[in-house]
């Protein structure tokens, strides 16, 4: 009996962990390094915890020193 309240208990946090807002959160932070690769950068955290990957993390863009044409 004890164990099947405990297991009872845990459900909710593992669903917490693997829901569909972490997920989304970790697919949006992939996309945004992606992008910054892209660029010639490295993404670099804010220190922030937003729970928005935008807004935790900066593209960092070092060397260049100029303006380009696209």
């Amino acid at each position: 009996m004890r164990i099947a309240l405990l297991a009872m208990a845990l459900v909710p946090l593992a669903a917490c962990a693997t829901g569909p807002t972490g997920d989304r959160y970790h697919e949006e932070l992939d996309r945004l390094r992606q992008d910054c690769q892209e660029r010639g950068g490295i993404l670099s955290p804010t220190g922030t915890q937003s729970g928005r990957p935008n807004t935790d993390y900066v593209c960092e863009i070092r060397g260049g020193g100029g303006l380009t044409r696209d």
